[in-house]
């Protein structure tokens, strides 16, 4: 990510202890994720964006050979390295770059949660990661929903710019908005196969952990959620 996207220093901190227990990434976005990734035993998984690392942890506990994961922020690896010790390979890398460091048809899944919609070299990315996965393996993307996005910031939803949404102590996190269809077309048009779509609610747990929010993503679509297959 560009640098005045990606979560460095003391943001990098904040969102570490936030998404380790919050109604939207612990209880949400990550089960969606791990739902759509389903028997992991023994796949060789690339996780983009892999921030704190804890759905790198899950992956790992499920049963992946490995995993190797990619952040920008080095705040945030530092947890995630805290978090996985040996489990993983991780790497500080910008995903506006290459993964020239990785091979070719070296992996079994990509999982790039709740990242996709912070890049701009997104078609570049996508061809990284179709170069990566071997033939007939998976890729998983979760991003914000669209509705919810033109709900909060309003104007058109058609919109194509950048925009800032408050977080932590004075902090903002930068990202693209974009609608349904730029989204599933950027990745159907890099050449992978959508096999499932989904719009993730808070599971049962998050009712104890936060109510209001837990009602919020079954009121409306806050993330969406797809899976996607490299031929």
């Amino acid at each position: 990510m560009r640098p005045d996207t990606a979560y460095h220093d003391e943001m990098g901190r904040q969102f570490a202890v936030q998404a380790t227990g919050s109604a939207y990434h612990a209880y949400t976005d990550r089960p969606a994720m791990l739902r759509m990734a389903g028997d992991v035993s023994g796949l060789r998984v690339l996780d983009l964006g892999c921030g704190a690392g804890h759905l790198a942890a899950e992956l790992v506990q499920r049963g992946a050979a490995q995993v190797v994961g990619v952040e920008g922020s080095e705040a945030l690896l530092r947890v995630a390295r805290e978090r996985l010790g040996e489990g993983a390979v991780l790497h500080h890398h910008d995903l506006e770059e290459p993964l020239a460091y990785l091979a070719d048809r070296s992996f079994d899944l990509a999982v790039m949660a709740l990242v996709y919609h912070h890049i701009d070299a997104r078609r570049e990315l996508l061809s990284e990661i179709r170069r990566v996965l071997r033939p007939g393996g998976t890729l998983l993307v979760s991003t914000t929903h669209p509705t919810s996005d033109w709900a909060y910031f309003g104007g058109s939803y058609f919109a194509d710019e950048r925009v800032e949404l408050p977080f932590g102590d004075g902090f903002a996190l930068n990202f693209w908005r974009m609608t349904l269809e730029q989204f599933l077309g950027e990745l159907l048009g890099s050449g992978f196969v959508l096999e499932e779509l989904a719009e993730p609610r808070a599971t049962e747990e998050a009712r104890l952990v936060d109510p209001r929010r837990y009602d919020k993503t079954h009121n409306q679509p806050l993330f969406l959620s797809v899976r996607l297959r490299r031929p």
